[in-house]
C-alpha cells in the first residue's frame, strides 16, 4: 500500500509540528498532496477511470480549501507551505 502508518508519520513530522499532530494544516495539506500525486499518476496510467478521477477531484477542492484557510490565517505559513510542497496558485 502506497500510504502506510510510516509514510503517514514520515509526512506530519516533517510538515507538521509533530508526528501524532495529525490535524495541523500544514500536515493535512501534505498529506493531501502526497495522494494527489499518487491518484494523478495513477490516472496517467487508467485514463478511464472515472472514480478516482472523482476522487481526485474532491482532494484537489479540499486542499484549496485548506489553503484558503491558511492564507487567510497566516500568510507566512501558507507561503512556507506553498514552497516546500512546490504549489504555485
Amino acid at each position: 500500500m502506497y500510504l502506510n502508518k510510516e509514510v503517514k508519520k514520515e509526512i506530519f513530522k516533517k510538515h507538521g509540528k509533530s508526528e501524532t499532530d495529525t490535524g495541523s494544516t500544514e500536515g493535512q495539506i501534505a498529506l493531501f498532496s502526497h495522494r494527489i500525486n499518487h491518484l494523478s499518476n495513477h490516472l496517467k496510467k487508467n485514463h478511464k477511470d472515472f472514480n478516482t478521477e472523482r476522487s481526485l477531484v474532491k482532494l484537489v477542492g479540499k486542499r484549496r480549501h485548506l489553503l484558503d484557510y491558511l492564507k487567510s490565517k497566516d500568510i507566512e505559513r501558507y507561503r512556507s507551505i506553498i514552497n516546500e510542497l512546490g504549489l504555485r496558485k
